[in-house]
């Protein structure tokens, strides 16, 4: 019972606290509304994401000495019913495109309608200004009206347009669906596991929080075009914050409940919890931040735009779990965790009977389990080869069934699989008719000719700056595995006709082009990655062998997680291969958020070891963290599986690579590899230096 004396100055220590949370309240009320206004700065053009020093980046640069504007293309298709004649439809079809020059949204003038070899369909192209925005579902309506008026046909839109749209639509009130997931999925995993009433929305709230305050710094970003935003990077950022503001979270609470058991003072409990904490926290949030970091090596600009936003993400998940947090919980006390009661623990019954049993497992047995743990792993990395991250094909990018993918199949069934979308190819004028003969000779290429002034086909050679655009249709399907060959091959002949200065460019050019980038991101990027988490693991613990080890065993964690991916990808959800960026963002993801469980538990360990001795500092390490970093892995991979609702196949190929990998990590690397190896190495594990056991230590 505090006396009249001490009221004063408890009342002194809560001006803190409660300044702290009016400043967050304040700061959410202003700021929360960004959380649901990035898809104001948010761009869906895949072109703004192409490779910087890429061939057909160039080949766009060129582009516009023939042209004015850059088009974004609609290919319209025609399937027949073989009751109106075929003339009839071709002039029925010519009027509908030739009636759509200079409408709004519309580029130069559409292309004639073009009848496919079986008579069975026609198409035509409209060019699309690429810069409509939300413009763009209006104008391909006009499009779609204007087709509709051919007689005897069934109407589907095709080509980059349509397919953008598709894409808008899939990213569509994703703030408010993807955050209402993520969320009550949070909740209720935290309702479950911690049998509490107010900790889980004090915990809900503070990664709230941290979100608006990310979103707004990266509005602000965005709108000056400091950083760019597309739905992906707009998804990955909600689901980070959540997902890593709730971890650190959970580790500050359960040390707190730790303090709070030990002594009466809240005030006290609360500073050792943030005293032995923050460095966890701190170390944690600096491997995944500047792992993110790591992607501004990369030469496609959405991943370096994913690095600053989610770093930024990070930086503020770590401001609210170390302000708003303690803040909160020193104005509650106990009656955080309640209904639950807080009781005393010491040593090995500080965790639950799982761990305690899981502890003593390890220290009967620790080669046993290592080894064991290992031959898994190992097992399951065996399948990463037959992960091929070559892209996917268009009727594998929509989970669902998109209007656009439909229409691309139908084009693809009575034309020529490039047909609609060509190779671009800007070459000297002087040489043009060399370009033009080795390009029709190229395996692969179904016809090749010049753009004429005129845009009429056989017209004069458009020239410009002594150059000219030859337009090549492919045999197979645009974004397939051998269009990109047949460009491989194309370059390799063009490339080689002399004073030609021939350049490649294009949908199938960009894609090649962007899988040839990804490999080389992968290769500079990776390797980055694990030399910072070994540095900040180093200075965090004091060690070089313990992060060698971690280092090794997260790495492995991500090979078996591709392994297991690769089978459940081909054979469950019947993908043939993933995006070429796939592999980087999984691996990212999960290696830097993986460590953290090891930080989390390691320097735990390194702190019991230093009271009780290396192999005793294992077990309670193990103990005590067990059941609030399982309790973590699980929040984090079901936050990342909210991805899933997003009908695209890279962020649900994201959302499973993370989500299993995290369970992963969390159930066999950090429960049972790595105490078993550091049990097994004893005092060893912490060379050079050694923590000497101090029994007397408070």
């Amino acid at each position: 019972m505090p006396t009249p004396a001490t009221r004063p100055r408890r009342g002194a220590r809560l001006l803190v606290p409660v300044l702290l949370v009016a400043v967050w309240i304040v700061l959410g009320g202003v700021l929360g509304p960004f959380a649901g206004r990035l898809g104001e700065v948010a761009t869906n053009d895949q072109a703004a994401f192409l490779p910087r020093s890429a061939e057909s980046t160039e080949v766009i640069d060129a582009q516009k000495a023939f042209r004015q504007d850059e088009t974004l293309p609609v290919i319209v298709v025609w399937t027949t019913d073989g009751d109106t004649p075929a003339a009839d439809r071709r002039e029925a079809a010519g009027q509908a495109l030739a009636s759509l020059d200079g409408t709004p949204g519309t580029v130069g003038r559409a292309s004639p309608a073009l009848p496919s070899e079986d008579g069975a369909a026609l198409q035509g192209v409209v060019p699309l200004r690429p810069d409509l925005g939300d413009g763009l579902a209006p104008a391909l309506e006009r499009v779609r009206a204007a087709a509709e008026r051919v007689p005897g046909t069934t109407v589907a839109l095709a080509g980059p347009a349509a397919a953008q749209a598709d894409l808008s639509d899939a990213f569509a009130g994703i703030d408010g669906l993807l955050l209402a997931v993520a969320l009550v999925t949070v909740l209720v995993i935290l309702l479950l596991v911690y049998r509490s009433v107010l900790l889980p929305l004090v915990i809900i709230v503070g990664a709230v929080l941290a979100l608006g305050l990310a979103c707004a710094v990266v509005y602000a970003l965005a709108d000056h075009d400091v950083v760019r935003v597309d739905g992906q990077v707009q998804g990955i950022l909600s689901i980070l914050v959540i997902g890593a503001a709730t971890d650190y979270a959970l580790l500050l609470t359960a040390r707190f409940r730790e303090e709070l058991a030990a002594r009466a003072d809240r005030f006290a409990a609360a500073r050792a919890a943030l005293r032995r904490s923050w460095g966890a926290v701190v170390a944690s949030a600096a491997t995944v931040a500047l792992g993110l970091l790591a992607l501004l090596l990369s030469d496609l600009t959405n991943n370096r735009a994913l690095g600053p936003v989610g770093a930024l993400g990070i930086v503020a998940a770590v401001v609210s779990t170390l302000t708003f947090l303690p803040a909160v919980l020193v104005l509650l006390g106990p009656a955080a965790y309640w209904p639950a009661k807080i009781r005393p623990a010491e040593g090995r019954d500080a965790g639950g009977r799982v761990w305690r049993r899981v502890a003593d497992l390890v220290d009967r047995a620790p080669r046993k389990v290592w080894a064991f743990s290992l031959a898994a792993l190992l097992a399951c990395a065996a399948f990463a080869p037959a992960l091929t991250s070559k892209g996917v094909p268009l009727d594998e990018t929509f989970v669902d069934d998109a209007p656009s993918v439909t229409a691309q199949q139908t084009l693809a069934r009575h034309f020529p699989g490039g047909s609609g979308n060509p190779v671009v190819v800007v070459a000297a004028a002087d040489r043009l008719a060399r370009v033009v003969a080795a390009a029709r000779t190229t395996e692969g290429v179904a016809s090749a000719a010049p753009v004429s002034a005129s845009g009429a086909p056989g017209g004069t050679p458009l020239v410009a700056d002594g150059r000219v655009r030859v337009d090549v249709t492919l045999q197979a399907a645009a974004d397939s595995d051998p269009a990109k060959d047949t460009v491989a091959r194309l370059r390799t002949a063009l490339h080689g006709i002399p004073g030609a200065d021939a350049l490649v460019g294009g949908y199938t050019a960009q894609q090649y082009d962007t899988l040839r980038t990804a490999e080389r991101d992968r290769t500079l990027i990776v390797p980055v990655v694990l030399a910072i988490i070994f540095l900040i693991l180093t200075v965090l613990l004091r060690s070089l062998l313990t992060p060698a080890l971690l280092v090794a065993t997260v790495a492995l964690n991500f090979l078996a997680t591709l392994g297991v991916s690769a089978l459940v990808f081909r054979h469950l959800f019947g993908f043939s291969g993933t995006d070429p960026s796939v592999p980087l963002y999984g691996f990212v993801f999960l290696v830097a958020l993986g460590v953290d469980y090891n930080i989390f538990l390691m320097s735990r360990v390194r702190e019991e070891s230093v009271r009780h001795g290396a192999r005793e500092g294992v077990l309670r390490g193990l103990v005590s963290t067990g059941g609030v970093i399982t309790s973590a892995g699980v929040v984090l991979a079901a936050t990342f599986a909210a991805l899933g609702v997003i009908p695209l196949a890279f962020l649900a190929q994201i959302a499973f690579i993370v989500a299993f990998g995290v369970l992963l990590d969390t159930l066999v690397v950090r429960s049972l590899l790595v105490p078993a190896l550091v049990r097994d190495l004893g005092e060893r594990a912490w060379w050079p230096s050694r923590p000497a056991a101090r029994t007397d230590a408070p």
